[in-house]
């Protein structure tokens, strides 16, 4: 695997160990020799996971649409960054880019991010991993829902389990290589 898009917040959210969990996803795909393929920003959770892999001499390649450019300021540090016209070309491009996913904790846009990969992996648009990186069990509400989506018959277990979840960045990795 030399390539993970990973999804998150353009806000650093209220709790510090959120940023802490980026540094610390950061070093594991340096250490594991993976590329960062993400969402171009300077700002929140996104700039502090790429400021940790340039800091560190990974690789980190943006896509940000033109409209997002301004508004959640471009890095301009990057390895590569990409100027595309809009969010599904950015998500398009991050697809092709990556070798696979992870979502940190986020928003609405990193739910939308997660949840069109979660549904090409379903319909068999790609076969790539998918992750949550459960700091602080973020993610545990989320899980939750998709158990009870599959209790009331509307999600597949192993559409379910699409979603590998881990408290440590290294675990997760390991994961998504052995997926």
């Amino acid at each position: 695997m030399k390539s993970i898009a990973v999804y998150c917040g353009a806000s650093s959210g209220a709790d510090p160990r959120y940023a802490t969990a980026a540094r610390a996803l950061a070093q594991a795909l340096v250490a594991h020799n993976i590329a960062l393929v993400y969402g171009g920003g300077k700002v929140g959770l996104m700039g502090v996971i790429a400021d940790e892999v340039l800091r560190l001499g990974g690789e980190a390649t943006g896509v940000i649409p033109k409209a997002l450019l301004e508004r959640e300021v471009g890095h301009a540090g990057l390895t590569r960054l990409f100027v595309v016209k809009d969010m599904h070309e950015r998500k398009a491009m991050m697809s092709d880019l990556a070798e696979g996913f992870i979502a940190m904790p986020g928003g609405f846009g990193t739910l939308e991010e997660l949840f069109e990969m979660v549904t090409w992996a379903q319909l068999g648009i790609h076969a790539k991993p998918i992750g949550l990186y459960n700091v602080d069990g973020f993610w545990n509400g989320l899980v939750d829902f998709a158990g009870q989506m599959v209790d009331k018959g509307f999600v597949r277990p192993a559409h379910a389990a699409l979603l590998q979840v881990e408290e440590d960045p290294d675990a997760l990795i390991g994961r998504l290589r052995g997926a």
